[in-house]
């Protein structure tokens, strides 16, 4: 495994979710991911009630591959950002253990720079040090 900085690393990746530019973004998850790599969403409260009411036990919600990762970073950045003025960044304090990078991220009003939400991330890193798969758990 080639040495990656993880703060840098985790920068880089929330960095992704704030880009305006489509052909910006797609060269940023070129760059970060493994062309296979996958995307894994812990889905909020209310899809998970609304699935449970449906008959699933479970719910994951995954991307992936770039053209799946492209969609789902452009609709957040659509939703959050564009239409609701928030920018993602990376908490201080990102770890690595091996092939693993774990490190927290806020959502911060544009506006007034409060913190009005986050998460946790941990990305599971290929031999190029490419992410493989991405497991995001917002609310935490």
């Amino acid at each position: 495994m080639i040495a990656i900085d993880p703060q840098q690393l985790a920068d880089r990746y929330m960095a992704q979710w704030n880009l305006p530019d489509a052909a910006e973004r797609r060269a940023a998850i070129e760059r970060l991911w493994a062309e296979d790599g996958t995307h894994i969403l812990h889905p909020p409260a209310e899809i998970r009630e609304t699935a449970a009411e449906l008959g699933f036990d479970h719910t994951t919600l995954e991307a992936q591959g770039y053209d799946a990762i492209e969609t789902r970073v452009a609709r957040s950045y659509e939703r959050f950002v564009e239409k609701q003025g928030f920018a993602f960044r990376a908490r201080p304090g990102a770890i690595r253990l091996h092939g693993a990078v774990r490190f927290g991220w806020d959502a911060v009003s544009t506006a007034t720079g409060d913190v009005v939400g986050g998460g946790s991330e941990m990305l599971v890193l290929d031999d190029s040090g490419r992410i493989q798969t991405d497991y995001m758990f917002p609310g935490s």
